[in-house]
C-alpha cells in the first residue's frame, strides 16, 4: 500500500508541476530509501534468504533461478534509488526530461518491490516452510526483532535534544544591593536543599 501510495501521489505531482524543487527531489529520494531499508525485504534478503540456503546446501537449478530473480528485483529497486540521487545531485536543463526521468525511476522502483513481493509470497515462503524447521524458526525470528529494534535506536539517535537554559534572576525592586545579594545567597541556598520540579526539553528531529 505504501508503494502504491508513493507511485500515486508523484505521478500526480509530476503532471501538477512541471519542475520540481530541489527540496521535493530530496524527500523525494529520502522517501524511496526509507521505504527500502525499513521494508521488511531487506529481513528477508539479510535474514530469511541466508537461512534458506543454509538449509538447503545443495540447492537445485529451481531455487537458485528464484533467489536471483529475487536479487535482480533488488538491484533494479536500488538502481531506481540511484537515477533519483542523480537528479539531485545533478540539476538537467529539460524540466520535461527531469519529470520524467524522475517518474520513470519511481515506476520502476514500486514495479520491482510489488513483483518481489508477489513472488516471496507464492513462491519463497512457501519454500522457506518446506526446508525451515524447529528453532531455526525462533532464531530468524529473533533476527527479524532485533533488526526492527536497531532501527529504532538509530531513529532515536537522530533527534538532537537541546539543553533546557534556565532564565536569569529577576532584581527585587527598593531592595539595597547588599540585601538583594543576601537575598539571592540565601536563596541559592534554599533552592540547592531543596528538589527542583524538573524542566521540560526541547527536542528536535
Amino acid at each position: 500500500m505504501s508503494l502504491l501510495a508513493l507511485q500515486k501521489y508523484m505521478q500526480v505531482q509530476l503532471r501538477q508541476h512541471s519542475q520540481l524543487s530541489l527540496a521535493q527531489l530530496q524527500t523525494t529520494g529520502d522517501c524511496l530509501n526509507r521505504l527500502y531499508q525499513g521494508g521488511y525485504w531487506r529481513k528477508v534478503e539479510m535474514y530469511l534468504i541466508p537461512a534458506i540456503r543454509q538449509a538447503t546446501p545443495h540447492a537445485d537449478g529451481l531455487l537458485n533461478g528464484l533467489l536471483n530473480e529475487i536479487s535482480g528485483l533488488n538491484h533494479a529497486a536500488l538502481e531506481s534509488i540511484n537515477v533519483v540521487q542523480h537528479s539531485i545531485g545533478s540539476a538537467l536543463d529539460s524540466s520535461e526530461q527531469q519529470a520524467e526521468q524522475l517518474c520513470a525511476a519511481i515506476d520502476t522502483f514500486c514495479a520491482a518491490l510489488l513483483q518481489r513481493l508477489e513472488k516471496e509470497e507464492r513462491e519463497l515462503f512457501t519454500l522457506a516452510r518446506k526446508v525451515i524447521v524447529g528453532e531455526a524458526w525462533f532464531a530468524i525470528a529473533h533476527q527479524f526483532l532485533a533488526h526492527d529494534a536497531r532501527l529504532q535506536e538509530a531513529r532515536r539517535g537522530k533527534a538532537q535534544v537541546l539543553p533546557f537554559v534556565l532564565p536569569l534572576p529577576v532584581p527585587a525592586t527598593g531592595v539595597p544591593d547588599a540585601a538583594a545579594a543576601s537575598m539571592g545567597s540565601a536563596g541559592s541556598t534554599a533552592a540547592d536543599s531543596v528538589p527542583g520540579v524538573p524542566q521540560p526539553l526541547r527536542a528536535r528531529a
